[in-house]
């Protein structure tokens, strides 16, 4: 015979359960309000916060951009600083699609900055012999939906290259693929994909996303100038004009391999990555105001594989409480990975099951578009459920 406040919990968690999407905001909606990257903490306003987040001297000078404005500057700050660098792809001498390579060609001139044929798997494959001759090509794939027919040179060529050369010494480490990723809203079947989780079973990989500009200019100098694997860097394209923040002008990299605790927290730790962590930042914001005492931590992965086992177990040590919140679909999933870990190396100190928010196992359709993602309502009522579990 259940107790009356075991039979209201099981009630309400199953209420909250029901919701398995959030329309578009209303007039009267608390929740599923657009959101505000003028305000949103996730970004730095103000060129203040900068030294201590990047561990620049407060002396240093910087401006603000916007995310495709900064892997532009990363890509010049790359070239100027090694001649070996190389940036090719579809339409890429033009600016690309989404201006990333913007008068790279003129300064650089078409040696180092060029286009190619429509063909996704001759460009891997090319940057693949470069990078074996001791190039760092930067290839670009034009949407993330196109890099498939491209898998097989990824995983059987550039992943298993230092590997099968053993001794040798060989190996296509200066290779990195760039690729706008994720949905728009209305980017349907073959502009919405994000498929980080397919590049992160592989190893011999690494795989990226940058939250914002700052993040996007140090982890792509990094991965170019500074990394000895192949690296698949994903740009959530949804945010190349919406993230605007200061960023250093001098050239600077971010660590690989190492996560961001963006906001320190103890009662309940929400992991994630790239254009999700805003709606986690809101959903985060709203549960502290309803209720008092309740603080969230809030962690950005930024390396997807390798990720940082040892910043996201200690979290999920001291809280007790997780929830896994990423775009791309939930089956099979970065959070998957992410959760049993969890539960292999802290599931002692877990107070409640790890919940996971994600993309639904299905394709993007065009009229749906925008209901397979998860948005802040549902990143709300996981949170809400694991604190109340």
């Amino acid at each position: 015979m259940l107790s009356a406040r075991h039979l209201t919990k099981r009630i309400f968690t199953s209420q909250l359960r029901c919701r398995g999407y959030a329309t578009a905001a209303f007039p009267s909606a608390k929740l599923n309000l657009p959101i505000d990257y003028a305000k949103t903490p996730i970004l730095h306003h103000s060129a203040s916060t900068l030294p201590k987040a990047l561990g620049f001297p407060v002396s240093s000078s910087c401006k603000r951009m916007n995310l495709f404005q900064a892997v532009n500057a990363a890509l010049r700050d790359a070239l100027s600083t090694d001649e070996k660098v190389l940036l090719f792809g579809e339409d890429v001498a033009f600016g690309g699609v989404f201006r990333c390579s913007m008068d790279l060609a003129n300064e650089f001139g078409s040696d180092r900055i060029f286009n190619t044929p429509l063909s996704e798997q001759g460009i891997v494959g090319f940057a693949i012999g470069c990078a074996a001759e001791g190039m760092k090509p930067v290839a670009e794939i034009q949407f993330a939906d196109y890099v498939f027919p491209a898998f097989d040179q990824l995983v059987n060529e550039a992943a298993k290259f230092r590997y099968r050369e053993g001794s040798t010494g060989g190996h296509a480490g200066g290779l990195v693929v760039r690729m706008p990723c994720g949905s728009i809203g209305h980017g349907a079947l073959y502009h919405s994909q994000s498929p980080e989780s397919l590049f992160a079973h592989i190893p011999g990989l690494r795989v990226l996303m940058p939250r914002s500009p700052s993040q996007a200019k140090g982890l792509l100098t990094e991965a170019i100038l500074h990394n000895n694997d192949p690296v698949i860097f994903m740009e959530p394209k949804v945010l190349y004009r919406a993230a605007v923040e200061y960023v250093p002008s001098e050239t600077y990299s971010i660590p690989l391999g190492r996560a961001d605790v963006i906001k320190p927290g103890s009662s309940l730790t929400v992991i994630s990555y790239g254009q999700p962590l805003y709606l986690c930042s809101e959903a985060i914001a709203a549960i502290e105001r309803e209720l008092k005492g309740v603080n969230i931590e809030l962690i950005d992965l930024r390396s997807i594989y390798p990720w940082d086992r040892e910043t996201v177990i200690a979290s999920a040590e001291k809280t007790g409480r997780v929830v896994v919140v990423h775009e791309s679909m939930t089956n099979l999933g970065v959070g998957a990975e992410v959760a049993a870990t969890i539960q292999e190396e802290a599931f002692l100190r877990l107070e409640a099951p790890i919940a996971r928010v994600a993309g639904w196992a299905t394709h993007s359709g065009l009229s749906y578009d925008k209901f397979n993602m998860p948005d802040i309502a549902r990143i709300y009522d996981a949170i809400k459920r694991t604190l109340n579990y």
